[in-house]
């Protein structure tokens, strides 16, 4: 499978990373339906890293949900290529229509705990999103859209405003953080 080929290409940027690579890779090999919401116990998703050109400012989107800002991204719902579900995720939360991808190559693997919760006033139990996330860029000066069912404000931020701005403490040190610091070594 080639998401496994790029997920055994990915450089781990630490421990968290590495194992998270690792379940994933192994959920990938054992559990039927992941790409799709019919598994409930762990299904794929893909997020999007969205950096301007100069690298200095990330695009997040306020999560209704999670009620704090975050990366935009979704579930695969049956599409094994993550990067076009990372972008197509990325175009609906934004309104942006112009983001391409910095590179193809996966930027980040990880595991993450979703509680149970109400969408759309139907029960969803817990679970894992084995996530990939991808580094995108767009012009910060294109006008932003919110997507009212999901987000209630889409927002650049330079990055260490991005995470003072993030009410997840998990999500800020364990993911944003991360993101951060791989970013910052590529420039």
């Amino acid at each position: 499978m080639e998401l496994i080929r790029q997920l055994e290409q990915l450089a781990p940027f630490n421990e968290e990373e590495a194992r998270d690579r690792d379940l994933i890779i192994e959920c990938l090999r054992r559990e039927p339906d992941v790409f799709t919401r019919a598994n409930a116990l762990a299904h794929m998703t893909a997020s999007a890293w969205i950096v301007n050109r100069d690298r200095t400012k990330v695009l997040m989107a306020y999560h209704n949900l999670y009620d704090s800002w975050a990366w935009l991204g979704g579930h695969a719902d049956g599409d094994e290529d993550l990067l076009r579900v990372a972008m197509k995720e990325a175009r609906e939360e934004s309104g942006l229509a112009n983001i391409v991808p910095v590179t193809e190559a996966i930027f980040s693997a990880e595991s993450l705990p979703v509680f149970g919760h109400f969408k759309r006033g139907v029960y969803v139990p817990s679970h894992t999103h084995l996530n990939v996330t991808y580094l995108l860029q767009a012009d910060e000066t294109e006008i932003t859209h919110i997507k009212p069912d999901e987000n209630s404000g889409v927002k650049w931020f330079a990055l260490d405003e991005a995470l003072a701005a993030v009410s997840e403490d998990w999500m800020r040190e364990h993911i944003y953080e991360k993101l951060n610091a791989k970013l910052r070594a590529l420039i």
